[in-house]
Formats: C-alpha cells, structure tokens, sequence
C-alpha cells in the first residue's frame, strides 16, 4: 500500500492529479506538465520530494565507511559542502547515485532516491565499518524543493539572506525559515538555481504555504513528478532505473566525475578496473524525423542494434522531442544519425551534446 507524504491533503486541495511513484501517492500534475517545466525554466516552481530517503552517518568511523561505501573521496570534503556519488556493488552494477551532506568530521548526512531507500540502507548496514552509527531518518523528515530562476528572490523573503547557501552544492541547517527549523541546501533536478529544504514532517503544510505565498509575486506554481522528469532529462541528469541500475556500472552511464579510480578502495573498484575502458556509453539524442522517443527503444545504425534509449520526451523548452541512450561507444560520435526503433517504424536522430539544456550562470 502506498504511503502519503505530509503534504498529500495540499496535493489533493490544489487540484494535483495523483498517481503511485516509488511506494507513495505524488503529483504527477496540477495544471499540465508543459506550464509548470516552463514555469521553473523562466520563473520558479514548488515540488514535494518528501519521499526521498534520508540517512545519517556519524562516529568516528564515519569518514571511513562512506570511502568504503562509496565511489566518490570524502577525505578532504569541507563542511557544509554537498557531493554526488555513486554507491556500487562488488561487480561495479549500481546500488544507487547519492548525495552526501558533510555537517562535521564525524556527521554527514545522505539523500538517496525513494524507491532505493530500503535497498540503500541494507547495503550500508551489511557493509558498515567499526566505530560508524548508520540511522534511516525518512520518515521523520519533509522536503519540498524550489527550483527556478526567482527561487532566491522567494527565499530572501522568508529568511536571513545570510543564511541562504550561495555557492552551487553547499548546504546549512539549523537555518531558521519562518520560525521553522531546516536544512537548505543549494541543489536540485531541474537543471536550474534553486534549493531542496529539509525540515520536520508537522512543518511541511506551514513551510509549503508560506513558500506558496510569498512566491505568488513571482510567478510560483506548485510542480509535479512529469515537469520534474521533463526538467530533469533537458539537463541530462541520470535517474536510477534509466540511465543506471545493478546491470550498469557508473563509468559505462558517464558519472566518472564522481567515481575516484585513485581511491585505495571502495566496493566494486577491483571490478570497475578488471572491466577496463566501458565499450558502452551514454549519448543524448535529438529527432530528425517527426515522432516522440521514450524510454526501452532500440537504437540502430543500419541493421545493427547498438543500444538503446533510457529516457525519453517531448523537450516543453526546446519544442523537439530528445532522448539519452546507451550504445555502443564506437557510434557516438557527435553528429552520428541513428535510427530509433518507434512502434515498429524507425526514425532518424542525431547524437547531440549534453545537456540538452544549459541555464545561463550569473
């Protein structure tokens, strides 16, 4: 049986149109996908990402753990800075992409995705190391997130601009908004500027409202899980499930970035080496002929299967439909014709650059 988050009854007042997603009843839509994506691209949008997992690890042995567990060097991570990683098992296949949070030399907090949340906290708990305190949090904690280029102007409104993360993956708790006690960090899935607010279950209606509200000059709507996935995959950002699973390693899905082959270990480093260079890779890719690409389709040069795609939409922004996919690495060159395996017919696209979409930095 699904479980509600804390702001279902807001959902449901607000006219959303709720669907199952990762164990819990969420917005998939409120007024339609298209208005609410290119609201957070041109304004500011609210989204209830309550049902992503939250997990602590602290003691001495803390450091320790996360370098074993995970892909990505903590070693010389400051305080309060927020760092992507990838969690493997002994094969190199992908348990889950993260989120560590450092709060102190022996206090980090991780935000996992929803549907993994179970499966995350096991893997940690059968791998931890001496000395580390591991606690699944989820439950306890609500968090909604404000993605645009107006979300700072909405912040400063609410809060003490001193308070407000300013550099790109940082992170401050104990930040008082509203009289509310949170956790800010300067993160998101839109491929925009915005934050992701943690704070305590009973605040979440209060702290929604009080977005909603002062938001209202600046054009806010609230958002839900389709402007979410049309945002996300503009700014080819990977989903778990998609572009990685337990079948995929994180170098063949392009996360080398956070994958530290130098580390003395992690689990699954061995593998990663013995498989060498990835003969896979993902590649974005943007229609010729007139159709729409979604995910689980095959990718063809001629006759010759070379992959397949892992998501896919109708680009809102970009008014053309684009996918990512994962082929065979000698055909991604930029600028390769594919053709994609719609229904039956096959139709043209072109490998492009990603991301599809890149905001402008101030």
């Amino acid at each position: 049986m699904e479980r509600k988050t804390p702001l279902y009854d807001v959902h449901v007042k607000a006219g959303g149109r709720i669907v199952p997603f990762a164990g819990y009843l969420l917005p998939v839509q409120y007024e339609g996908v298209i208005a609410e994506h290119l609201c957070v691209r041109n304004d500011v949008g609210l989204f209830d990402v309550s049902h992503m997992g939250e997990i602590t690890v602290k003691g001495k042995g803390a450091l320790a753990t996360l370098n074993h567990l995970l892909t990505n060097d903590f070693t010389k991570m400051p305080v309060g800075k927020v760092r992507y990683t990838v969690m493997c098992y002994e094969d190199g296949g992908v348990v889950d992409d993260l989120l560590v949070y450092k709060f102190g030399e022996e206090d980090y907090y991780l935000v996992v995705n929803a549907s993994n949340r179970e499966k995350d906290f096991e893997h940690m708990k059968k791998n931890i190391l001496a000395d580390t305190e591991i606690e699944d949090i989820s439950d306890s904690v609500a968090q909604v997130a404000l993605q645009g280029p107006k979300a700072y102007d909405v912040m400063k409104k609410i809060m003490d601009p001193e308070d407000i993360p300013e550099k790109y993956y940082t992170a401050k708790r104990d930040v008082n908004i509203g009289g509310m006690n949170c956790l800010i960090s300067y993160t998101g899935y839109t491929g925009e500027a915005g934050y992701e607010i943690y704070t305590a279950n009973e605040n979440a209606v209060k702290l929604w409202d009080l977005l909603m509200e002062t938001g209202a000059e600046f054009g806010i709507r609230p958002c839900g899980l389709g402007a979410r996935d049309t945002l996300r995959l503009e700014a080819s950002m990977p989903l778990y499930g998609h572009e990685m699973d337990e079948t995929i390693t994180p170098l063949e899905t392009g996360l080398d970035f956070g994958v530290k082959m130098n580390k003395e270990e992690f689990i699954g480093l061995e593998a990663l080496k013995e498989k060498g260079e990835p003969k896979i890779c993902r590649v974005g890719l943007r229609i010729v002929d007139k159709g729409v690409l979604r995910e689980h389709q095959d990718v063809y040069v001629g006759e010759e299967k070379i992959g397949h795609t892992t998501s896919g939409t109708f680009s809102p922004l970009l008014k053309t439909s684009i996918a990512m996919a994962l082929i065979d690495k000698k055909y991604s060159e930029i600028g390769t014709v594919v053709e994609v395996d719609v229904r039956g017919r096959k139709l043209k696209a072109e490998i492009v650059e990603m991301p599809f979409y890149k905001r402008q930095r101030s």
